[in-house]
């Protein structure tokens, strides 16, 4: 399996990578990103991009791939929400619709977040982008398609958040985080877990094109 990767210099995507690169099955991993990761392999590629709506000057790199995870995302605090949007929408669309007609085989899989409003009526604004963002996600010709909506996650084998307050109360509150990956499967997953079940769907499909947090974790 051929797998574009975008985000993996993010905590998400930290873990993704690892599980690609660790993984036999995986031959190749394109890391799509305005940043290096800092990783070796002899599976992994780096493509450097600094325009995310429009992917005409590397369309011919992006052809030839069996799989997508989608790792890039924000939060929306102190967002408005046309910005909000532009970064979690019209960038997430922009990849897609490229890949979608590159790669017709191909399964996108995309790192949404639990709460995810699918009418795009409700009161929270980052829930309605996502939800557009998953639905129309969902219309394009992939071969399929998957929103992955964990909730907590623990990183693991070394990954990190990027900002620094984050990544300490990640490190205070390790050892509770561990505890509810085991007794609160519907709120916690790990680094790990996630990447895991996102190459097990690439490869083997799911009955449903949302997954929850409960399911991220039962693969």
């Amino acid at each position: 399996m051929k797998v574009i990767l975008f985000g993996a210099t993010g905590m998400v995507g930290q873990g993704v990578l690892r599980e690609c690169l660790l993984d036999p099955g995986v031959e190749r991993v394109l890391a799509v990103g305005r940043s290096p990761t800092a990783q070796r392999d002899p599976k992994l590629v780096e493509l450097i991009c600094d325009n995310f709506v429009d992917y005409s000057a590397i369309e011919p790199q992006l052809a030839g791939y069996d799989a997508c995870f989608f790792c890039l995302g924000v939060s929306s605090i102190g967002m408005d929400e046309a910005r909000y949007r532009h970064l979690t929408y019209d960038i997430t669309l922009a990849a897609a619709t490229t890949l979608a007609r590159l790669n017709p085989g191909m399964v996108f899989t995309y790192v949404t977040g639990r709460g995810a409003d699918s009418t795009e009526q409700g009161p929270q604004m980052w829930a309605r982008v996502k939800g557009k963002t998953e639905n129309d996600l969902l219309k394009l010709p992939f071969k399929a398609a998957y929103m992955f909506r964990p909730a907590g996650i623990q990183p693991l084998h070394g990954v990190r958040s990027k900002t620094g307050w984050v990544q300490a109360i990640y490190v205070a509150t390790s050892p509770l985080l561990s505890f509810l990956v085991r007794v609160a499967p519907s709120y916690m997953t790990t680094s790990e877990q996630l990447g895991r079940a996102m190459l097990k769907v690439a490869r083997d499909g799911y009955p449903r094109p949302v997954l929850e947090s409960e399911d991220i974790n039962s693969l």
